[in-house]
């Protein structure tokens, strides 16, 4: 299975200097917990997540209204392309311990997002212990189930 077969294709994305309090009224708008941020090419630059909003605005006392986006997003984005297999996504997604995966075409456009609900709706393709294994990696339960042995 491809990543075309199974991600979101309705991205909404924001340029670097759009505000934090804009980008969190966009993820309560369109019920999503992380934006892409892209340059004035519309090339992947950065992602923001609400926990990026809650611990790089909220606890360091930044005024939401005038800090721009760029100041707290995470700029080294793991992503892939609609054409790589699932396996190839969720070996990602595991190794980086992320949720969500910006989908780019080959100039780097972002043209959707794999996340772990996308892997969950599509679990009969993909296989339900695949799925539960990736998720299992992204929050380290394996690891910290073998720590407490």
């Amino acid at each position: 299975m491809k990543v075309k077969d199974c991600m979101c294709n309705d991205v909404c994305c924001v340029k670097p200097e759009t505000t934090v309090s804009e980008v969190a009224k966009l993820m309560g708008q369109y019920h999503v917990g992380s934006i892409p941020i892209c340059d004035n090419q519309n090339c992947l630059c950065g992602i923001v997540t609400d926990r990026d909003i809650l611990l790089r605005t909220v606890a360091c006392n930044k005024n939401a209204n005038t800090t721009p986006i760029s100041e707290v997003m995470t700029t080294n984005v793991c992503s892939c392309t609609q054409n790589d297999e699932i396996s190839n996504a969720q070996n990602k997604m595991s190794e980086n311990q992320i949720r969500r995966l910006p989908v780019c075409d080959e100039s780097n456009h972002v043209i959707g997002i794999l996340t772990l609900g996308n892997l969950s709706q599509n679990d009969q393709q993909i296989g339900t212990q695949e799925v539960c294994q990736t998720l299992g990696n992204i929050c380290n339960c394996n690891q910290n189930a073998q720590n407490a042995q």
